[in-house]
């Protein structure tokens, strides 16, 4: 474990939240590979990490990402985050407490008979879309929040669940205004 890394507060005082931070920076070469690298220089964990260009017009990009720690490493990230030149805003979209966090997943399922039946009838019940299929599998298309997919999952593993590419976290503010 490295030493102000945030697996090291698990058993302290500080509880480990997780947040979902929006950062907005200019769309050049290397300031992904930056933003990243103070996340891994200083030994904080990414859970999900989606970036865009969004206003092509003024070459920006938004980075979202979902990160866990202490309320003072949450509170560090975002000041260092800040400091760095190409970043223009960052916003905690989980102290806002007024944001809509969506991913995507593609699931591909391989099953016959009972279960074939099954995968389909909770696809249908987690409003997962059937984008491909064959005479032995599917491939379902599914959007929602991270728990939606985590539980979508856990109940495709026992009818023959083979391979899964998810997005990460997109989110945005609620209201009128900008981020």
């Amino acid at each position: 474990m490295q030493p102000g890394s945030v697996y090291a507060i698990k058993e302290g005082k500080d509880r480990t939240e997780q947040h979902t931070l929006s950062i907005l920076v200019d769309n050049e070469p290397g300031i992904l590979a930056r933003v990243i690298g103070l996340f891994s220089g200083r030994g904080y964990n990414i859970e999900s990490l989606t970036v865009s260009e969004t206003e092509h017009e003024k070459h920006r990009s938004r980075i979202t990402v979902v990160t866990n720690g202490s309320p003072a490493v949450i509170e560090q990230i975002k000041a260092q985050l800040e400091r760095m030149v190409l970043v223009h805003r960052v916003t905690d979209l989980t102290v806002t407490g007024r944001s809509i966090e969506r991913e995507l997943a593609l699931i591909k399922v391989r099953g016959s008979g009972d279960a074939r039946v099954e995968a389909l009838r909770l696809a249908d019940a987690f409003r997962a879309r059937v984008i491909d299929a064959t005479t032995e599998s599917f491939v379902f298309e599914l959007t929602g929040r991270t728990d939606k997919i985590d539980q979508f999952l856990l109940l495709m593993q026992p009818l023959g669940l083979v391979e899964v590419s998810r997005t990460g976290v997109a989110a945005i503010a609620r209201g009128p205004e900008a981020m």
